[in-house]
């Protein structure tokens, strides 16, 4: 069900159409809320019940699809057509799937998942929304990230509970091919979560959750993935410690490592790390290597989700305690807050469409 807000086609006839649309999913609440944004203003147009546990989601923007995994009343992925003009959704169709998804993306007609809990990861094709039988399927422990590489060529399983990454051949069909290199071994301990590709294809970027590392991996031209070098991506200065599987970071004091985005252009990568409700934003040498001088900024409570606008100047970022999102300008790396708006309940993910 989807909730139009009054006022809402007004302001779109005024001058909306060139404006970005913001996506955020709300985990607890089990909506997503789609916000437009307006001259540094997030402007919420309408929310859509999804189920709860709507915590990814992948968009086809050519089409105004969205593929939402949810929990409850079962796990599935569900297909949503986008009214752009109304940020309206309605379902077009589901599929149920085994356990909980904790990540979603999209290459051309394929569809990536990977399951958390079931230590799982997929491979479908879709057809007009329509969410097929899975082409291929493969198995690592607690999987958080299926990412494809730009080119459709590739596609990356990120294991948080085997410290690695699994590195597949995308054939356009959505079957997963193993490369000579099956996987890419991890700094052991450090908890891979989330994977970002440079806009080039030559760099790939990852974040720990464990010991709140951003590391640069080299992309060779068969997709294959190398480690390169690493920084800090937490507040360094606030003494946390390093995390592990099964331990309460809040409790303890622990790093935890969520959400990373990189600018369009390359030039920031920016990741997220909820103990201490910061975001640290990376600059990136032109070379692809992640230089030196973070800048740390506080934000939402729990931060989870992150995203930056279509031509890098701005960030919004969601967090999981706090219900609401923080609209920034990037400044030289430093974040400086425009706006803020509540979302809903748990938000953790959030697009720019």
């Amino acid at each position: 069900m989807t909730f139009g807000l009054p006022g809402v086609q007004d302001a779109y006839d005024e001058g909306m159409t060139s404006e970005a649309l913001v996506l955020i999913g709300n985990d607890k609440g089990g909506s997503i809320s789609a916000f437009r944004l307006l001259r540094d203003e997030l402007l919420l147009l309408a929310s859509t019940q999804v189920g709860v546990g709507c915590n990814t989601f992948a968009v086809d923007t050519e089409r105004s699809l969205v593929y939402a995994a949810t929990k409850e009343p079962q796990p599935a992925v569900v297909t949503l057509r986008l009214e752009r003009s109304t940020g309206e959704m309605s379902e077009v169709s589901r599929r149920d799937v085994d356990d909980p998804l904790a990540y979603l993306s999209l290459s051309g007609d394929v569809l990536l998942g990977a399951s958390y809990h079931g230590g799982w990861g997929a491979s479908w094709r879709v057809t007009d929304g329509v969410v097929g039988e899975v082409v291929s399927r493969l198995h690592y422990r607690n999987l958080h990230a299926a990412v494809p590489g730009a080119d459709g060529q590739n596609a990356y399983f990120v294991s948080l509970g085997e410290d690695l990454i699994a590195q597949f051949s995308l054939g356009a069909d959505g079957h997963l091919t193993p490369l000579a290199d099956a996987t890419l071994a991890c700094p052991p301990g450090s908890g891979p979560r989330h994977l970002v590709l440079s806009p080039d294809g030559r760099n790939a970027y990852l974040v720990t959750e464990f010991t709140g590392e951003a590391i640069r991996l080299d992309r060779g031209q068969d997709g294959s993935l190398t480690v390169a070098e690493s920084v800090p991506a937490y507040d360094t200065a606030r003494n946390l410690g390093v995390s592990a599987y099964g331990r309460d970071p809040r409790a303890n004091h622990l790093i935890w490592g969520a959400d990373l985005a990189l600018g369009p252009d390359g030039d920031w990568l920016v990741c997220s790390e909820r103990t201490e409700s910061t975001i640290v934003a990376i600059p990136v040498e032109d070379n692809g290597r992640l230089g030196d001088s973070a800048v740390v900024s506080d934000t939402e409570e729990q931060p989870r989700g992150l995203a930056m606008s279509p031509d890098g100047s701005r960030l919004v970022v969601v967090g999981e305690r706090s219900g609401s999102a923080s609209l920034y300008r990037i400044d030289g790396g430093a974040l400086v807050q425009v706006n803020r708006v509540e979302t809903g309940l748990g938000p953790n993910w959030v697009r720019f469409v």
